[in-house]
């Protein structure tokens, strides 16, 4: 039902496969969202009190974005500062690879300083913010220094526009980015050989904010994230205790997308595979945020919650041909009105339950076979669902939006099942063969004006 035919990211299993062979870590995927998912792996740590495997790190004040080096840009002050197109330092010429169209962009560039994390990198994942107009896009790049000195080149993590016109590019990610120390995967930085102990130490990103030329309009970015992680290599975890979120419940929207199944088969072949971006309207909208007329009047006014269709269509990478990768449906949720988003890791339930103590839903990204997490009624290569809350006894409250009906979507899935299947980096498949896994990934979507409480949750995690 989301499982899906093999793609070019497939290949990645038999590399996985090999690697658990030899008892050595694998931070490669069989592939993505609704396709297959991203797993971390490294050293060993315990998550808890001042122990983690992830750093979030993010330039959104204006003394961020001070410290870094801007040509052509500026930084605008406000309520949410951010780095916008001032003059441009010149021309450039992009090659369209999805229409086979060049044209000519006026282009201005940002440099963060270099920012070491406090867990050096197995995998690195950069998530963004942004306003694109008429005619604007954004390139958002990353340069890694590696601890044995050398740095990475700079690698192309999204091409990236809210629009899809003849105006702009196609938004895509970029393959075939390696340099044999690491590569890229669709959205993120990967080691490629972890037991050998290198790591991303350092590193440092590079919007590129582009218009047509002759034009005064300008791209804005007022958040740029990067996640450095080193999730062991395991196939079960640590179990966690209920605790901060007992009993408690959010209303978030309930939409399936089996509901969709068929619609809009150029985003990736319809609704059944459109779960990133289903659980992403559901807390876009818990946030009271939607889609207007105008923006809806493309689609088939026969089709139930054309929202989602839409969200399908406005998260769509062109060269991955889906809708799940990770930066992307966290740069669409921030398309509305004062939204921020960004994707990072957890390191357990109990991480999660403070999230949802506080008010804010997760969507969270996982792989397993059927008779591992009961009630579902599927298996799945990687999927993306919501937490919503957690029952009295501390199991997960979700709205799985791989569910027959709207209705049907909300599910109570137990704890500890759960807790495995999202957090853990390696699975067997219901044919045993040794598979990737998320390694706790999840989106955190909020509007830029929070309670205190979810700020100082927001906070504790890397989130200001």
């Amino acid at each position: 039902m989301i499982s899906r035919p093999a793609t070019r990211r497939t290949v990645l299993a038999a590399a996985v496969a090999v690697a658990a062979s030899a008892a050595a870590p694998s931070a490669l995927a069989d592939a993505h969202s609704g396709k297959g998912e991203t797993g971390g792996v490294g050293r060993k740590g315990k998550p808890g009190k001042g122990a983690t495997h992830v750093d979030l790190h993010s330039w959104s004040t204006g003394k961020d974005w001070a410290s870094g080096e801007g040509k052509g840009t500026r930084v605008e002050q406000g309520s949410r500062p951010a780095v916008v197109l001032h003059k441009p330092v010149g021309t450039l010429d992009y090659r369209d690879p999805h229409t086979g169209k060049t044209a000519k962009w006026e282009y201005a560039t940002w440099t963060s300083p270099r920012h070491q994390p406090a867990v050096p990198g197995g995998e690195v994942i950069v998530s963004w913010n942004a306003d694109t107009p008429s005619g604007t896009w954004i390139k958002v790049e990353v340069q890694g220094t590696y601890s044995d000195g050398k740095n990475s080149p700079w690698y192309v993590m999204g091409i990236w526009t809210k629009g899809d016109g003849d105006d702009v590019p196609r938004r895509t990610s970029v393959d075939d980015q390696k340099d044999g120390k690491s590569t890229v995967y669709t959205d993120t930085l990967s080691i490629d050989d972890l037991p050998s102990g290198l790591r991303v130490v350092n590193y440092r990103v590079r919007l590129t904010l582009c218009r047509a030329v002759g034009s005064d309009a300008t791209p804005k970015v007022w958040r740029a994230s990067v996640m450095s992680s080193d999730v062991p290599d395991r196939f079960t975890v640590p179990a966690s205790k209920p605790g901060a979120a007992k009993g408690v419940e959010l209303k978030v929207p309930r939409y399936s997308q089996e509901i969709h199944k068929g619609q809009y088969p150029e985003y990736d072949n319809g609704g059944e595979a459109w779960c990133s971006p289903t659980s992403s309207q559901m807390i876009i909208e818990f946030w009271g945020r939607k889609p207007t007329s105008e923006d809806l009047a493309w689609v088939n006014p026969t089709y139930k919650d054309p929202q989602v269709c839409h969200a399908a269509r406005y998260t769509f990478d062109y060269q991955y041909e889906g809708c799940g990768n990770w930066p992307f449906n966290g740069a669409y949720a921030a398309t509305y009105k004062d939204m921020e988003a960004v994707v990072t890791r957890l390191n357990s339930l109990s991480e999660a339950e403070e999230f949802i103590a506080a008010g804010i839903p997760l969507i969270t990204s996982q792989s397993f076979i059927e008779a591992e997490l009961d009630g579902a009624g599927y298996g799945t290569a990687g999927h993306l669902m919501t937490v919503i809350g957690f029952t009295k006894a501390g199991n997960v409250i979700a709205n799985d939006p791989a569910s027959p009906d709207n209705p049907s979507v909300r599910h109570v899935y137990k704890r500890r099942q759960f807790e495995n299947i999202w957090l853990r980096t390696k699975r067997k498949d219901a044919e045993g063969k040794v598979k990737s896994g998320t390694g706790g990934v999840c989106y955190v979507y909020t509007p830029a004006k929070v309670t205190a409480a979810q700020r100082k949750v927001l906070k504790k995690y890397g989130i200001r």
